[in-house]
């Protein structure tokens, strides 16, 4: 069951991209319907999204994304599910959870249904600590602690940015794991948090995934994906990678583990190859990229680390393909948008 008294109800946005009716919201009822729900609908503007009745959302497509971004409107991906980061960018609370619509609620080991909005808040108000690794995973659950040898200096830890959730049934494959592993199910429940150590980075899914806003939102951005791009299904990544190497500067912490969602259908491995394509072979020149990112001490806060990240893409990506130079001025389009919506002093504001 869900709560008696939901956490942070007035503080938490849920972001969730669409191009279908969201029916699968009548299962998240007990656990969302205290919520306030921003829905990107994707693809055709003029097409109708049914919400169910009893919870409070608005809902946002195209159109409302040129009026709201105008010409900046054009670092918000089309027909692509990238979208959902306009979500990120209009909300006005400290934090923000995103869910996919073809992402149920899953049952624990025991048989109870897993309240994963509930999991992730508690992840988020827990502190992390990427500096040095806790052989027992999380010390701050009941039941569990630092372990001798772990320096007292450390056990304060950090600020957590973000949770990453993990999902039952169907794993988050990419297209040539899928094709060749196209029965396999996601059955191990395991029963664990850790937060990702200083210095590693780690594939981002966004489809059950909460982040502090205040702390980290401007670099949530899902970059240019889908229609009239040469990739797709690296927006969460690119996002994973960005927020990981500015949390590592900053002195953030991000966790992955609990809480599990069930992810219900496969998407069709052959039009997930051709999104991915491309970034098969890139990413391969991107992950060292990411590794071996410095960034100067004088980016103090999440907008100052992105520009500088826009420009060492624009500096040693773009031999990779010209789409990195197009990525990073949109980047740089993205903070700017960023901070007209969300301007010095109101909530979703980088701090140092």
């Amino acid at each position: 069951m869900a709560s008696p008294t939901p956490l942070l109800n007035d503080e938490l946005d849920i972001v969730i991209p669409t191009i279908r009716n969201l029916d699968f919201l009548e299962m998240w009822r007990p656990f969302f319907q205290p919520y306030h729900l921003i829905i990107v609908q994707d693809g055709d503007p003029s097409k109708t999204i049914k919400v169910p009745e009893g919870f409070d959302y608005e809902l946002y497509n195209r159109n409302d994304i040129n009026r709201i971004l105008g010409p900046k409107a054009s670092c918000i991906s089309f027909k692509d599910s990238a979208c959902r980061c306009f979500g990120y960018m209009v909300s006005k609370k400290k934090y923000i959870y995103t869910i996919d619509d073809d992402c149920f609620v899953a049952n624990d080991p025991s048989g109870h249904k897993i309240n994963a909005l509930e999991q992730h808040i508690k992840n988020l108000l827990c502190p992390s600590t990427p500096y040095f690794f806790n052989t027992l995973y999380e010390p701050f659950r009941e039941g569990a602690d630092f372990v001798r040898g772990y320096p007292f200096s450390l056990r304060e830890g950090v600020p957590t940015a973000v949770s990453h959730g993990l999902w039952l049934n169907i794993p988050d494959y990419d297209a040539p794991t899928q094709l060749v592993k196209p029965l396999e199910r996601n059955t191990r429940y395991v029963d664990a948090i850790l937060t990702i150590p200083k210095g590693t980075l780690f594939p981002m899914c966004g489809m059950n995934l909460a982040f502090d806003r205040d702390l980290i939102g401007a670099a949530m951005y899902f970059g240019l994906m889908g229609d009239g791009q040469p990739i797709g299904r690296y927006d969460d990544m690119w996002a994973g990678w960005c927020c990981k190497v500015i949390c590592d500067h900053l002195g953030l912490g991000i966790k992955t583990g609990l809480p599990y969602i069930y992810h219900s259908k496969a998407s069709n491995p052959f039009v997930n190859l051709r999104k991915e394509y491309k970034g098969i072979f890139w990413q391969e020149d991107i992950i060292p990229f990411f590794q071996s990112l410095v960034l100067p001490k004088e980016a103090t806060t999440v907008q100052k680390c992105y520009i500088e990240l826009a420009k060492q893409v624009k500096e040693k990506l773009s031999k990779v393909d010209p789409y990195f130079d197009k990525l990073a001025d949109a980047m740089v389009t993205w903070i700017e948008a960023w901070d007209e919506l969300n301007p010095a002093g109101a909530s979703g504001k980088a701090k140092a």
